[in-house]
């Protein structure tokens, strides 16, 4: 390996005392690829274990913890205990190599796909109407559909389905969970003021459903782990909405995570250096802010427009992540890290080539949503 290149290779030791053999992590990953009723499929398990042969820390995709939740087709679910026998293969496939292996655990809320929850019911803070995502539907169209309000028996009932699904990532095997804050799906959605206009106490404070959520979580693995299990919560810092989270609001919303006993913050970003688009933070660069007001406290995944051995390089070098998370490039060649590894950086695949015969190894569904250019990840 080159020299220059070691300090991604670092040891990365977390609040809990959880030693990450290095500083990449496989990051959650959307491969529409599970069984019809969400559980774990031979496909699955065989394209998330080469990606986890190399990492620290591997995550797998947005699994929903109520059917209520399911946001895509070939989701995998924690959602029921029949599940836990495709989990705990899973989590041997993950752990095989040495990664910790994560489940990030989701609720899709106003993003849930009507075609895939019980009676076509989809659910979020409040009202609203959404225009679905084209890779998403079954006939890759864009269709709109509406949400309801959830009602609060509903909202305590999701808060509690996190801390089953954590029991169950727990009794497979797991190293940890990450609560999935992100990417516009509910608990983002009780954040942002353009998805939450509730007047009850669960709009007038739009860091309480987060904050429960990440106490149910807690609590649960204090009932039923040790100290050793991972607890990290993902977060988008900006949306385009208006009116939608600020990076105002998001120094907040960090301000109360990092009071909480999480291990690690992973900030969700199309580029790791992208720019504050408006307010009092306007140009500056997100994950330097962000590192700022973590402080030391937690472990920050940052991810977007990792290519490259250098492009890693500099965003380790730069002190604002601890860790780097892979996304599409891990997807287009799951040896990444290996090849910086052994000193064949130069060989790693960064661009899509639809005519590669072993496909990227890339389960078929996702192959084909490649090749149809549906799948945008940083």
């Amino acid at each position: 390996m080159d020299k220059k290149y070691e300090p991604l290779f670092e040891k990365v030791t977390l609040p809990n005392k959880v030693e990450l053999r290095n500083r990449f992590v496989l990051a959650p990953l959307t491969h529409v690829s599970s069984n019809d009723d969400g559980t774990i499929s031979d496909v699955e398990i065989n394209y998330v274990g080469p990606r986890s042969t190399d990492v620290g820390l591997a995550i797998s995709a947005a699994s929903n913890v109520t059917d209520l939740g399911k946001a895509f087709p070939g989701q995998p679910s924690v959602a029921h205990d029949s599940g836990l026998d495709g989990l705990k293969r899973l989590a041997k496939a993950m752990k095989k190599n040495g990664a910790k292996a994560i489940v990030q655990i989701h609720h899709g809320g106003a993003q849930s796909m009507p075609y895939l929850t019980p009676n076509g019911d989809v659910v979020a803070p409040s009202p609203i109407t959404l225009q679905g995502d084209e890779k998403h539907s079954p006939s890759y169209e864009k269709e709109e559909h509406h949400a309801r309000e959830i009602t609060k028996e509903e909202i305590e009932h999701t808060i509690r389905a996190f801390g089953e699904a954590t029991r169950r990532v727990i009794e497979a095997g797991f190293d940890g969970v990450e609560i999935h804050g992100a990417n516009h799906y509910l608990i983002q959605q009780f954040v942002s003021p353009y998805y939450n206009r509730r007047d009850d106490e669960w709009g007038e404070n739009r860091f309480k459903f987060p904050m429960k959520v990440v106490d149910e979580v807690v609590h649960t693995v204090k009932a039923h782990a040790d100290e050793k299990f991972i607890v990290g919560y993902r977060f988008s810092p900006e949306e385009a909405e208006t009116p939608g989270i600020t990076m105002e609001i998001t120094e907040e919303l960090v301000k109360n995570l990092i009071e909480k006993p999480l291990d690690y913050l992973h900030v969700s970003l199309m580029d790791v250096h992208s720019t504050t688009r408006e307010g009092r933070y306007q140009g500056e660069e997100r994950i330097k802010l962000l590192h700022r007001w973590i402080d030391g406290r937690m472990p920050l995944v940052g991810i977007g427009s990792i290519f490259t051995a250098e492009d890693a390089l500099e965003a380790v070098e730069s002190r604002n992540v601890d860790l780097i998370a892979l996304g599409r490039e891990i997807l287009l060649d799951h040896n990444f890290v290996n090849k910086i590894q052994n000193g064949k950086a130069d060989e790693i695949m960064s661009k899509f080539d639809p005519y590669r015969e072993d496909k990227h190894d890339l389960p078929p569904n996702l192959w084909e949503q490649f090749n149809k250019g549906l799948y945008s990840l940083p």
